[in-house]
């Protein structure tokens, strides 16, 4: 695959998505984020990859839009409900239907979409240089990326509005602290910490585990009662007896050596997943 603002790359089982415009701090462009919709896509229907890990060239992983004119050009991308859909969107709905777990690693200025992008990211690792800013207010518009409903429920709501309402820069040591990322690391560290983190993902856990968990935490934490993920834990407990990757992480814990799990993503989620029968 061929991109012009991002780079894509796969080793190890890892897919890495690279902003690449660091002549522009990469400034995010419609371009950009249709060309990372479209590389997300294909590492999740890759049964090759097993993390996808974000992260931008040069000093800064993304200063937020490109405001340079012809980069902010409408495309006419939809929904299936037919309104339009706004470019970062278009980014974090993908991540948000991954069935992969994704690190994003954050040097420098995480600005706007910046920030809005990474939310739905499962880790975030940054530099102690970074720097975050939801700075929406400040500019007289409006957060995007559906960071409305991603912010709060990693910060809490009134964290959220802090930093929403204020519009204020956030520097890494807060950020941190309020759990918007994992770990702090030396601008020269970060991959490397991104990279170590995700071949341990790969050689330690099974992958339709993780497409389930993934996925149930964020659609059953949100439903006003938890007896749905009553019903579905109950499904899916009941079904392991079918599992032959519940046997084998067993046997494996039991022998007291690494694991193989078999099952894939595309052949092997359960059918009765209830975001499966209602996309």
């Amino acid at each position: 695959m061929s991109y012009e603002h991002i780079r894509f790359s796969v080793a190890d089982r890892v897919a890495t998505l690279e902003l690449h415009r660091p002549e522009a701090r990469n400034g995010f462009t419609v371009k950009m984020a249709d060309e990372l919709a479209d590389a997300l896509a294909h590492a999740d229907a890759d049964e090759g990859v097993r993390v996808v890990v974000l992260t931008g060239a040069g000093k800064d992983f993304c200063v937020g839009a490109d405001l340079s004119g012809s980069s902010l050009e409408v495309t006419q991308t939809q929904a299936p409900e037919g309104y339009w859909v706004e470019p970062a969107t278009r980014v974090t709905r993908q991540m948000f239907a991954l069935r992969k777990p994704i690190i994003a690693a954050i040097q420098g200025a995480a600005v706007g979409v910046g920030s809005t992008m990474i939310l739905p990211a499962d880790f975030r690792l940054a530099s102690k240089s970074s720097r975050f800013g939801f700075v929406f207010s400040r500019r007289g518009i409006y957060p995007e990326a559906g960071s409305s409903w991603f912010l709060p429920r990693l910060v809490g709501m009134g964290r959220a509005l802090d930093w929403m309402v204020s519009g204020r820069l956030i520097p890494a040591e807060e950020a941190l602290g309020a759990g918007l990322v994992r770990s702090l690391h030396e601008p020269e560290a970060l991959l490397d910490a991104a990279q170590t983190l995700a071949r341990e993902l790969v050689e330690t856990t099974a992958p339709v585990s993780v497409a389930v968990i993934r996925q149930a935490l964020y659609r059953m934490s949100a439903l006003p009662s938890p007896e749905p993920a009553f019903e579905l834990d109950s499904q899916l407990i009941a079904s392991l007896g079918q599992s032959a990757d519940a046997l084998e992480g067993v046997m494996a814990f039991m022998q007291k050596r690494p694991a193989k799990f078999s099952r894939t993503v595309t052949q092997d989620l359960p059918a009765f997943l209830p975001w499966r029968e209602h996309p």
